[in-house]
Protein backbone atom coordinates (compact mmCIF):
# COMPACT_ATOMS: atom_id res chain seq x y z
CA UNK A 1 0.00 0.00 0.00
CA UNK A 2 1.54 3.28 -1.11
CA UNK A 3 1.33 6.51 0.89
CA UNK A 4 -1.52 7.81 -1.32
CA UNK A 5 -3.43 4.57 -0.72
CA UNK A 6 -2.87 4.85 3.03
CA UNK A 7 -4.20 8.41 3.00
CA UNK A 8 -7.25 7.20 1.07
CA UNK A 9 -7.76 4.42 3.60
CA UNK A 10 -7.58 6.96 6.43
CA UNK A 11 -10.21 9.15 4.81
CA UNK A 12 -12.55 6.19 4.35
CA UNK A 13 -12.40 5.26 8.04
CA UNK A 14 -15.02 6.63 10.41
CA UNK A 15 -13.62 7.17 13.90
CA UNK A 16 -15.81 6.46 16.88
CA UNK A 17 -13.54 8.45 19.15
CA UNK A 18 -14.77 8.35 22.74
CA UNK A 19 -11.55 9.74 24.15
CA UNK A 20 -10.54 13.40 24.21
CA UNK A 21 -7.56 12.76 21.98
CA UNK A 22 -7.72 14.73 18.70
CA UNK A 23 -8.27 12.90 15.43
CA UNK A 24 -4.80 13.69 14.04
CA UNK A 25 -3.15 11.79 16.91
CA UNK A 26 -5.38 8.77 16.29
CA UNK A 27 -4.85 9.00 12.52
CA UNK A 28 -1.07 9.09 12.98
CA UNK A 29 -1.21 5.93 15.10
CA UNK A 30 -3.39 4.25 12.50
CA UNK A 31 -0.96 5.24 9.75
CA UNK A 32 1.88 3.55 11.65
CA UNK A 33 -0.36 0.51 12.21
CA UNK A 34 -1.12 0.28 8.48
CA UNK A 35 2.56 0.54 7.58
CA UNK A 36 3.35 -2.28 10.02
CA UNK A 37 0.56 -4.40 8.53
CA UNK A 38 1.95 -3.83 5.02
CA UNK A 39 5.37 -5.15 5.97
CA UNK A 40 3.94 -8.10 7.91
CA UNK A 41 2.00 -9.13 4.81
CA UNK A 42 5.33 -9.48 2.99
CA UNK A 43 6.57 -12.01 5.58
CA UNK A 44 5.99 -15.79 5.51
CA UNK A 45 3.07 -16.98 7.62
CA UNK A 46 5.42 -18.70 10.05
CA UNK A 47 6.70 -15.26 11.14
CA UNK A 48 3.37 -14.70 12.90
CA UNK A 49 4.65 -15.27 16.44
CA UNK A 50 7.41 -12.69 15.92
CA UNK A 51 4.93 -10.10 14.61
CA UNK A 52 2.62 -10.72 17.59
CA UNK A 53 5.56 -10.33 19.97
CA UNK A 54 6.48 -6.92 18.50
CA UNK A 55 2.89 -5.72 18.58
CA UNK A 56 2.56 -6.58 22.27
CA UNK A 57 5.95 -5.38 23.51
CA UNK A 58 7.04 -2.33 21.53
CA UNK A 59 5.71 1.15 20.94
CA UNK A 60 4.12 1.52 17.48
CA UNK A 61 7.03 3.46 15.95
CA UNK A 62 9.63 1.07 17.41
CA UNK A 63 7.61 -1.84 16.05
CA UNK A 64 7.66 -0.28 12.57
CA UNK A 65 11.42 0.34 12.67
CA UNK A 66 12.13 -3.25 13.79
CA UNK A 67 9.96 -4.64 10.99
CA UNK A 68 11.77 -2.44 8.47
CA UNK A 69 15.17 -3.59 9.77
CA UNK A 70 14.24 -7.28 9.56
CA UNK A 71 12.81 -6.85 6.06
CA UNK A 72 16.03 -5.12 4.95
CA UNK A 73 18.08 -8.05 6.29
CA UNK A 74 15.90 -10.62 4.51
CA UNK A 75 16.20 -8.69 1.24
CA UNK A 76 19.96 -8.72 1.76
CA UNK A 77 19.83 -12.52 2.06
CA UNK A 78 17.92 -12.70 -1.22
CA UNK A 79 19.99 -10.28 -3.31
CA UNK A 80 23.49 -10.45 -1.80
CA UNK A 81 23.99 -14.01 -0.51
CA UNK A 82 23.46 -17.58 -1.64
CA UNK A 83 21.62 -18.53 1.53
CA UNK A 84 18.16 -18.59 -0.08
CA UNK A 85 16.67 -19.34 -3.47
CA UNK A 86 13.66 -17.13 -2.75
CA UNK A 87 12.78 -14.22 -5.02
CA UNK A 88 10.63 -12.52 -2.39
CA UNK A 89 10.67 -12.33 1.39
CA UNK A 90 7.46 -14.38 1.61
CA UNK A 91 9.14 -17.31 -0.18
CA UNK A 92 11.97 -17.71 2.37
CA UNK A 93 11.69 -21.12 4.07
CA UNK A 94 12.35 -22.15 7.66
CA UNK A 95 15.19 -24.36 6.49
CA UNK A 96 16.87 -21.49 4.65
CA UNK A 97 16.62 -19.18 7.66
CA UNK A 98 17.93 -21.98 9.90
CA UNK A 99 21.08 -22.04 7.76
CA UNK A 100 21.88 -18.42 8.65
CA UNK A 101 24.84 -18.20 11.03
CA UNK A 102 25.97 -15.42 13.34
CA UNK A 103 28.78 -14.57 10.93
CA UNK A 104 26.17 -13.87 8.22
CA UNK A 105 24.47 -11.34 10.49
CA UNK A 106 27.85 -9.81 11.37
CA UNK A 107 28.67 -9.54 7.67
CA UNK A 108 25.35 -7.77 7.09
CA UNK A 109 25.96 -5.26 9.90
CA UNK A 110 29.40 -4.49 8.43
CA UNK A 111 27.81 -4.14 4.99
CA UNK A 112 25.41 -1.57 6.45
CA UNK A 113 28.28 0.66 7.61
CA UNK A 114 28.48 2.08 4.12
CA UNK A 115 26.86 0.85 0.95
CA UNK A 116 25.55 2.16 -2.36
CA UNK A 117 22.10 1.94 -3.85
CA UNK A 118 20.59 2.98 -7.17
CA UNK A 119 17.88 5.61 -6.75
CA UNK A 120 16.19 7.49 -9.59
CA UNK A 121 18.98 6.69 -12.00
CA UNK A 122 21.84 7.73 -9.72
CA UNK A 123 24.08 5.97 -7.24
CA UNK A 124 23.62 7.05 -3.61
CA UNK A 125 26.16 6.30 -0.89
CA UNK A 126 24.70 5.49 2.52
CA UNK A 127 26.64 5.57 5.77
CA UNK A 128 25.33 4.48 9.17
CA UNK A 129 26.63 5.40 12.61
CA UNK A 130 27.32 2.84 15.31
CA UNK A 131 24.10 3.92 17.01
CA UNK A 132 22.08 2.96 13.92
CA UNK A 133 24.03 -0.28 13.51
CA UNK A 134 23.35 -1.15 17.15
CA UNK A 135 19.62 -0.66 16.53
CA UNK A 136 19.73 -2.95 13.50
CA UNK A 137 21.59 -5.55 15.53
CA UNK A 138 19.00 -5.24 18.31
CA UNK A 139 16.14 -5.75 15.84
CA UNK A 140 17.79 -8.89 14.45
CA UNK A 141 18.59 -10.18 17.95
CA UNK A 142 14.93 -9.92 18.94
CA UNK A 143 13.95 -11.58 15.66
CA UNK A 144 16.22 -14.62 16.01
CA UNK A 145 15.59 -14.99 19.76
CA UNK A 146 11.82 -15.00 19.27
CA UNK A 147 11.97 -17.59 16.48
CA UNK A 148 14.22 -19.73 18.69
CA UNK A 149 11.87 -19.33 21.67
CA UNK A 150 8.93 -20.42 19.52
CA UNK A 151 10.83 -23.53 18.37
CA UNK A 152 10.96 -22.38 14.75
CA UNK A 153 14.77 -22.28 14.89
CA UNK A 154 16.71 -25.00 16.70
CA UNK A 155 19.52 -22.78 18.01
CA UNK A 156 20.07 -19.27 19.29
CA UNK A 157 22.78 -17.62 17.24
CA UNK A 158 22.55 -14.17 18.85
CA UNK A 159 25.27 -14.79 21.47
CA UNK A 160 27.85 -14.78 18.66
CA UNK A 161 26.77 -11.44 17.21
CA UNK A 162 29.69 -8.99 17.19
CA UNK A 163 29.49 -6.24 19.83
CA UNK A 164 29.03 -2.68 18.59
CA UNK A 165 30.68 0.09 20.54
CA UNK A 166 28.19 2.88 21.14
CA UNK A 167 29.33 5.87 23.22
CA UNK A 168 27.68 6.08 26.60
CA UNK A 169 25.47 9.15 27.13
CA UNK A 170 28.10 10.82 29.29
CA UNK A 171 30.75 10.33 26.61
CA UNK A 172 28.87 12.16 23.89
CA UNK A 173 29.40 15.83 23.26
CA UNK A 174 26.12 17.59 23.91
CA UNK A 175 25.32 19.91 21.05
CA UNK A 176 23.22 22.92 21.96
CA UNK A 177 23.06 26.61 21.13
CA UNK A 178 24.55 29.09 23.57
CA UNK A 179 22.27 31.86 24.79
CA UNK A 180 23.97 34.43 22.57
CA UNK A 181 23.49 32.13 19.56
CA UNK A 182 19.81 31.77 20.42
CA UNK A 183 19.50 35.56 20.26
CA UNK A 184 21.19 35.67 16.84
CA UNK A 185 18.79 32.99 15.60
CA UNK A 186 15.73 34.83 16.90
CA UNK A 187 17.01 38.06 15.31
CA UNK A 188 17.34 36.20 12.01
CA UNK A 189 13.77 34.90 12.07
CA UNK A 190 12.49 38.33 13.15
CA UNK A 191 14.33 40.46 10.58
CA UNK A 192 15.29 37.98 7.86
CA UNK A 193 19.00 38.69 8.35
CA UNK A 194 21.31 35.94 7.16
CA UNK A 195 18.78 34.55 4.67
CA UNK A 196 19.34 34.32 0.93
CA UNK A 197 17.08 36.35 -1.41
CA UNK A 198 15.19 33.15 -2.26
CA UNK A 199 14.75 32.28 1.41
CA UNK A 200 13.60 35.82 2.20
CA UNK A 201 10.77 35.52 -0.33
CA UNK A 202 9.36 32.62 1.70
CA UNK A 203 10.26 34.23 5.03
CA UNK A 204 7.99 37.18 4.18
CA UNK A 205 5.06 34.74 4.17
CA UNK A 206 6.05 32.50 7.10
CA UNK A 207 8.13 34.59 9.53
CA UNK A 208 5.52 34.61 12.31
CA UNK A 209 4.97 30.87 12.00
CA UNK A 210 8.69 30.12 11.93
CA UNK A 211 9.37 32.29 14.98
CA UNK A 212 6.53 30.67 16.92
CA UNK A 213 7.93 27.21 16.17
CA UNK A 214 11.44 28.16 17.30
CA UNK A 215 10.26 29.85 20.50
CA UNK A 216 8.12 26.86 21.46
CA UNK A 217 11.01 24.45 20.90
CA UNK A 218 13.31 26.66 22.98
CA UNK A 219 10.83 27.24 25.81
CA UNK A 220 9.51 23.72 26.38
CA UNK A 221 12.10 21.43 24.81
CA UNK A 222 9.33 19.75 22.83
CA UNK A 223 10.01 16.68 20.73
CA UNK A 224 9.52 17.13 16.98
CA UNK A 225 6.39 14.97 16.88
CA UNK A 226 4.89 16.73 19.90
CA UNK A 227 5.13 20.11 18.17
CA UNK A 228 4.07 18.85 14.74
CA UNK A 229 0.88 17.33 16.16
CA UNK A 230 -0.25 20.50 17.96
CA UNK A 231 -3.78 21.68 17.19
CA UNK A 232 -5.67 24.93 17.64
CA UNK A 233 -7.94 23.05 20.03
CA UNK A 234 -4.86 22.10 22.08
CA UNK A 235 -4.48 25.73 23.20
CA UNK A 236 -6.59 27.29 25.94
CA UNK A 237 -5.70 30.98 26.07
CA UNK A 238 -8.20 31.71 28.85
CA UNK A 239 -6.46 29.23 31.15
CA UNK A 240 -2.98 30.08 29.84
CA UNK A 241 -2.05 26.52 28.86
CA UNK A 242 -1.92 23.97 26.05
CA UNK A 243 -1.98 20.19 25.85
CA UNK A 244 0.58 17.95 24.18
CA UNK A 245 0.55 14.22 23.49
CA UNK A 246 3.72 12.37 24.37
CA UNK A 247 5.13 8.90 23.90
CA UNK A 248 3.24 5.92 25.32
CA UNK A 249 -0.04 7.80 25.06
CA UNK A 250 0.82 10.24 27.85
CA UNK A 251 -0.75 13.69 27.93
CA UNK A 252 0.80 16.80 29.47
CA UNK A 253 -0.48 20.30 30.17
CA UNK A 254 2.07 23.03 29.45
CA UNK A 255 1.72 26.61 30.74
CA UNK A 256 1.88 29.52 28.32
CA UNK A 257 4.34 32.25 29.23
CA UNK A 258 4.11 35.78 27.85
CA UNK A 259 6.66 35.27 25.09
CA UNK A 260 4.96 32.14 23.78
CA UNK A 261 1.52 33.74 23.98
CA UNK A 262 2.87 36.75 22.07
CA UNK A 263 4.39 34.76 19.20
CA UNK A 264 1.32 32.50 19.02
CA UNK A 265 -1.02 35.46 18.68
CA UNK A 266 1.25 37.09 16.08
CA UNK A 267 1.20 33.91 13.99
CA UNK A 268 -2.54 33.31 14.32
CA UNK A 269 -3.55 36.90 13.47
CA UNK A 270 -0.95 37.79 10.85
CA UNK A 271 -0.51 34.54 8.93
CA UNK A 272 -2.65 31.56 9.81
CA UNK A 273 -5.94 33.45 9.55
CA UNK A 274 -5.05 34.38 5.95
CA UNK A 275 -4.22 30.86 4.73
CA UNK A 276 -6.69 28.90 2.63
CA UNK A 277 -6.88 25.76 4.75
CA UNK A 278 -7.42 22.37 3.11
CA UNK A 279 -10.37 20.23 4.13
CA UNK A 280 -9.59 18.14 7.18
CA UNK A 281 -6.72 20.39 8.28
CA UNK A 282 -8.81 23.05 10.04
CA UNK A 283 -7.52 22.19 13.51
CA UNK A 284 -3.82 21.89 12.63
CA UNK A 285 -1.82 24.63 14.35
CA UNK A 286 1.22 24.92 12.09
CA UNK A 287 0.29 25.03 8.41
CA UNK A 288 2.26 25.03 5.18
CA UNK A 289 1.60 27.68 2.54
CA UNK A 290 -0.56 25.04 0.83
CA UNK A 291 -2.88 24.95 3.84
CA UNK A 292 -1.82 21.53 5.11
CA UNK A 293 -0.39 20.50 8.46
CA UNK A 294 3.38 20.94 8.29
CA UNK A 295 5.30 17.69 8.00
CA UNK A 296 8.04 16.70 10.41
CA UNK A 297 10.51 16.98 7.56
CA UNK A 298 9.48 20.58 6.80
CA UNK A 299 9.83 21.56 10.46
CA UNK A 300 13.23 19.87 10.67
CA UNK A 301 14.48 21.75 7.61
CA UNK A 302 13.13 25.02 9.02
CA UNK A 303 15.06 24.52 12.27
CA UNK A 304 18.27 23.56 10.46
CA UNK A 305 18.02 26.70 8.33
CA UNK A 306 17.69 29.14 11.21
CA UNK A 307 20.20 27.41 13.52
CA UNK A 308 22.81 27.40 10.75
CA UNK A 309 22.90 31.22 10.85
CA UNK A 310 24.38 31.68 14.36
CA UNK A 311 26.54 28.57 13.84
CA UNK A 312 27.99 30.05 10.61
CA UNK A 313 27.62 26.76 8.79
CA UNK A 314 25.74 25.42 5.79
CA UNK A 315 22.00 24.88 5.98
CA UNK A 316 22.67 21.15 6.04
CA UNK A 317 25.03 21.67 8.98
CA UNK A 318 22.38 23.38 11.10
CA UNK A 319 20.99 21.79 14.24
CA UNK A 320 18.00 19.46 14.42
CA UNK A 321 14.91 20.07 16.59
CA UNK A 322 16.34 17.61 19.12
CA UNK A 323 19.31 19.91 19.64
CA UNK A 324 16.91 22.75 20.40
CA UNK A 325 15.51 20.39 23.04
CA UNK A 326 19.06 20.14 24.40
CA UNK A 327 19.31 23.93 24.21
CA UNK A 328 16.19 24.27 26.35
CA UNK A 329 17.57 21.80 28.90
CA UNK A 330 21.00 23.43 29.25
CA UNK A 331 19.50 26.94 29.38
CA UNK A 332 16.97 25.99 32.06
CA UNK A 333 19.57 24.30 34.24
CA UNK A 334 22.01 27.14 33.63
CA UNK A 335 19.40 29.51 35.05
CA UNK A 336 19.43 27.57 38.32
CA UNK A 337 16.28 25.49 37.86
CA UNK A 338 15.96 22.14 39.63
CA UNK A 339 17.07 19.09 37.66
CA UNK A 340 13.89 17.31 38.73
CA UNK A 341 11.72 20.16 37.49
CA UNK A 342 13.53 20.14 34.14
CA UNK A 343 13.13 16.34 34.01
CA UNK A 344 9.37 16.75 34.40
CA UNK A 345 9.17 19.47 31.73
CA UNK A 346 11.16 17.46 29.16
CA UNK A 347 9.52 14.11 30.03
CA UNK A 348 12.79 12.28 30.66
CA UNK A 349 12.12 8.80 32.07
CA UNK A 350 15.34 8.85 34.11
CA UNK A 351 16.78 11.83 35.93
CA UNK A 352 20.24 10.63 34.86
CA UNK A 353 19.35 11.82 31.34
CA UNK A 354 18.64 15.30 32.65
CA UNK A 355 21.84 15.25 34.72
CA UNK A 356 23.86 15.01 31.51
CA UNK A 357 22.75 18.54 30.69
CA UNK A 358 23.56 19.71 34.22
CA UNK A 359 27.15 18.48 33.92
CA UNK A 360 27.49 20.03 30.48
CA UNK A 361 29.20 23.39 30.84
CA UNK A 362 28.92 25.31 27.63
CA UNK A 363 32.10 27.35 27.98
CA UNK A 364 34.35 25.05 30.03
CA UNK A 365 36.72 24.27 27.14
CA UNK A 366 36.90 27.91 26.12
CA UNK A 367 37.69 28.92 29.71
CA UNK A 368 40.41 26.27 30.02
CA UNK A 369 42.30 27.15 26.84
CA UNK A 370 41.94 30.88 27.50
CA UNK A 371 44.76 30.62 30.03
CA UNK A 372 47.01 28.64 27.68
CA UNK A 373 47.96 31.36 25.18
CA UNK A 374 51.47 30.07 24.39
CA UNK A 375 52.16 32.25 21.38
CA UNK A 376 50.85 35.45 23.01
CA UNK A 377 52.95 34.75 26.10
CA UNK A 378 56.01 34.17 23.93
CA UNK A 379 55.52 37.50 22.17
CA UNK A 380 55.05 39.28 25.50
CA UNK A 381 58.50 38.05 26.54
CA UNK A 382 60.22 39.43 23.43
Amino acid sequence: MKQDDREKARREVSYNNKSDRPSNIIENERDIFLRCEEIEQEFPRWFRSYCIYLKGNLLPMSRLVYLQDVRAFLLYLIHDTGLTEADTVKEITKEELASVQARDVNDYINYCRNYTAEENGRTVLYENTNKTLARKKSALSVFFKELYREGILSKNITDAFDPIRVPKPGEREIKALRDDEVMVMLDAVTTGSGLTPHERSYWEKTKYRDKCILVMFLTYGLRLQELQQLNLSSINFSRGEFKIYRKRGKEAIMPLNRSVEMVLNDYLKNERDHIRIREGEEDALFLSLQGRRMTQRAIRELVKKYTSIPLHTTRRGGYSPHKLRATAATSLIGRGNSIYDVQALLDHEQVTTTQLYASHKMNVKRDLVKNMEWELERKDQE
